[in-house]
Parts: structure tokens; sequence; C-alpha cells
């Protein structure tokens, strides 16, 4: 496997000053290069005995239906000269319709679903693609300042097949509004490398009159990387 550079601007900035908190946490020293030997490679591939009935759809884990807008995301992870990244474990989760995660450290003002949980895994096929049903997730205010929103996303954690391919990113919708005015969002200096954490309207992924579909595609590494995005 050869090991392209990534283009300057890919990676979101350590410490971007309207992202509040990276003021606090991020490093003022440059980093230092470690001059050790190679790492082994590890093969990451994971077994189909991880994935439970419903992992791969999110809507089905309560009781009943949750609220909100169905939805269909899929697309296929490739390495940096474009293979099928296949058989490698994929992990989402997400706040529910109204903007709100079931983790007790949410607190704002929006409703839980009792039926709507938010985490799902999968494993990528032979082709490198994955599918997951889901509730499109709704904005949520942040605090980073009176008027901070989040625009609606999906995040994601990827091993890949050896360690050098992990990646923790967040799919957006398009359109959002918001773009403009997160700076998680605009913590990535590359408007290209912006635009690849933004999934596509899929009309032929859309199932019938039940749910609309949506592609987004993931490059672990290389010039085309697929950015981080925590």
């Amino acid at each position: 496997m050869k090991f392209e550079t990534v283009d300057a601007g890919v990676y979101p900035t350590l410490i971007h000053p309207p992202y509040k908190s990276t003021l606090k946490r991020g490093p003022t020293q440059p980093p230092l290069r470690l001059h050790a030997p190679v790492p082994v490679q590890q093969n990451l591939t994971a077994s189909r005995s991880l994935i439970l009935p419903n992992d791969l759809d999110l809507t089905a884990q309560g009781q009943g239906e949750p609220l909100g807008e169905k939805i269909v995301v899929t697309g296929r992870v490739v390495d940096e000269d474009g293979k099928p990244v296949c058989n490698s474990l994929l992990e989402v989760w997400q706040s529910n319709s109204s903007g709100r995660y079931w983790h007790k450290r949410d607190q704002h003002a929006a409703p839980l679903d009792p039926n709507f949980f938010g985490l799902g895994k999968m494993l990528t096929d032979d082709q490198g693609r994955y599918r997951f049903v889901t509730i499109k997730p709704g904005p949520y205010p942040w605090g980073n300042h009176e008027k901070a929103w989040r625009p609606a996303h999906i995040h994601f954690s990827l091993f890949g097949n050896v360690y050098a391919q992990r990646l923790v990113t967040q799919m957006y919708f398009p359109s959002d509004p918001l773009f403009d005015y997160d700076p998680i969002f605009q913590s990535i200096p590359d408007a290209q490398a912006r635009e690849r954490l933004i999934s596509r309207f899929s009309m032929a992924h859309t199932v019938g009159g039940e749910m609309l579909g949506y592609e987004f595609d993931i490059v672990l590494r290389g010039r085309g990387a697929t950015p981080f995005g925590i």
C-alpha cells in the first residue's frame, strides 16, 4: 500500500478560535516527528458476529416507529488507490429528529424519542459499500455562543483495514443554511475538502414513498481523503 500526502487544508485546524473549546484543548507547540520503525500494518477485518439484527436499521430498535423523516444512507468506502475497503467495521451515531442525543450529558430543551437511540454499526461488503436506515437528525444548539447551532449531521467512525486508515468524521446534508455559521465545519480550511463531508441526495436509493436516499462516499487517506470531522 502506498501512502500519498494529504493536501494542505484537508485536516481541521487544531486551534480554530471561532470554535472556542479549541483554544483550551488545542496544542500550542509544534508537533514532534518520531523516528521509529515502520509499524506493522495489522489487518483489522471484522467478524460479522459483531452485527446485531437491528444495527443496520436505527428505526427498528424501539417498541414502535420513531418520530421524524425516515431516510436511507449508503455509499462506498475506498482507500487512497480507489480500491474498496471490504469487510470493515463502520459505526454511526446521531441525534434524533429534534436534535437531541440519547445521552445523559445532552440536556437541552428538546424531547427524547423513546423509540430512537441513534446508534448503529455495520460492515462494508465486498465492494466497500455500506447501507443503513435511520431518521434524519435535527440541528441543535451547542453553547459555543448565544446563537450557535450545529447543522444536521451523522457521526461516522471507520476502522478501515489497517490502523493508518482510522477515521472519525461527520456527514452533513445538502444545502444546510447553517454551514456558513458552524465553526466545526469551517475549521477545515479547504472548501473542496469541506464539500466531501456533504452527502448527495439520491433518487436511485430512495425507497418508494417510504424514505429518501442519500449517498456518502468515504476515502481513507490520500489526496482525495475524507476530512476528519469530530
